[in-house]
């Protein structure tokens, strides 16, 4: 990581073993001694890769399909499914960005809308199902769903929603982005799609990520670039990707394995648990100490690695004033932190992994609290 950084934000871009970094290197080494050998062989090659990766999600290699990002396969989904004129697309809140940007898309394309249910942040498992199931019509194509979700770093229930849905033929597109490496089943048992980034906790070179589709509408997929894949249905149509460097995907097994040889994928889950909850607990108890508010945030499902404290008021509360508090974290205060924003209010939210220590958040606590929380005041003077 940077020399002089505390990261305290693995779940926005991971951090990749130095092993499975040097293999990734000498794969790009063998790419370049020969182009056209590897290019030609890439499509077989990616058979083998696809295996190892599925392995680790436990998922068979024949529903799954690497992409170069969650994002990616988003697009595959909505470019792919066949929407009928005024179609709907069901999500929440809490949708990522340009996951939620997508659906607008699609739906503007096909003259329908997007129907958002408004989850509050505590809601729990039932509350969450019985809202999304209350936007779904005879119009909805689609229902769009994260398992974790990225601003306000909560769990939802995906399994009961798929359920819920099948019973109204509509399909379910899983948004895992996070699930990869904090759950140790990350791909939920049901018919429908789901997407995850393997380069954040999973700690896969940057660039990739899975694509995984059961049941009668993954017939329809089809990859974002046409090329030779075209004979092909899902997955293999999804490994003819032309000129595109997959060494990222290649490598991705060489992480998984060695943090397993090291540490044990078991045994970060439980330190990221444990040291998540000492890390929150720290630092919202030294905002609610200097502010006299409660700062901490009343999460419904919370996620082990995963937590978020509630900023004091006044910072952070417009997407854009979030990404100006975290460069000023980052530059004045050399932490890397991720500041989000749900419903007009401001949040840290701290993603843990193996390197992090607990004087990482003391550090936090003691160094940038009583900063931010001047901060805040001489905005609320203005």
């Amino acid at each position: 990581m940077t020399a002089g950084k505390t990261h305290l934000n693995h779940g926005s871009y991971g951090a990749v073993p130095v092993p499975a970094q040097q293999h990734q290197l000498r794969l790009k080494r063998q790419m370049d001694a020969n182009p056209c050998t590897w290019f030609m062989g890439q499509a077989a090659t990616l058979a083998g890769t696809r295996s190892g990766i599925a392995d680790f999600l436990r998922v068979p290699a024949s529903d799954m399909a690497l992409v170069i990002n969650a994002s990616a396969g988003v697009t595959a989904v909505y470019n792919s499914l066949p929407f009928r004129d005024g179609a709907e697309i069901v999500t929440t809140n809490h949708a990522y960005g340009a996951v939620l940007e997508g659906a607008k898309r699609i739906a503007r394309k096909h003259n329908g809308q997007v129907r958002i249910a408004e989850v509050p942040l505590d809601a729990d498992a039932s509350l969450v199902t019985e809202l999304v199931m209350a936007q779904v019509n005879g119009r909805t194509a689609l229902i769009v769903i994260d398992q974790i979700t990225s601003a306000t770093a909560r769990s939802f229930p995906v399994v009961e929603i798929a359920a819920a849905a099948a019973l109204h033929g509509v399909p379910v597109l899983v948004d895992g982005a996070h699930a990869p490496g904090v759950l140790e089943d990350p791909v939920p048992d049901f018919e429908g799609f789901w997407v995850g980034n393997l380069h954040k906790f999973a700690c896969a070179p940057r660039g990739t990520a899975a694509l995984v589709a059961r049941g009668p509408f993954r017939r329809h997929l089809t990859p974002l670039i046409d090329s030779w894949g075209f004979p092909h249905e899902f997955p293999e149509s999804f490994d003819h990707v032309g000129t595109q460097d997959i060494t990222s995907w290649m490598a991705a097994s060489t992480s998984f394995a060695t943090i397993e040889s090291r540490y044990g994928w078991d045994n970060y889950r439980s330190y990221a648990r444990a040291l998540g909850g000492y890390g929150q607990h720290i630092i919202q108890d030294a905002f609610t100490a200097l502010t006299g508010e409660n700062a901490a945030a009343d999460v419904g499902m919370p996620v082990d690695p995963l937590r978020l404290i509630q900023l004091p008021r006044g910072l952070a509360t417009t997407h854009e004033d979030s990404h100006a508090v975290r460069a000023l974290i980052s530059d004045r205060f050399d932490f890397e932190t991720a500041i989000t924003t749900f419903d007009g209010a401001g949040y840290l939210r701290l993603s843990t992994h193996l390197y992090n220590t607990a004087a990482d958040y003391e550090a936090f606590a003691e160094r940038a609290v009583p900063e931010l929380v001047k901060l805040a005041r001489a905005a609320d003077t203005i």
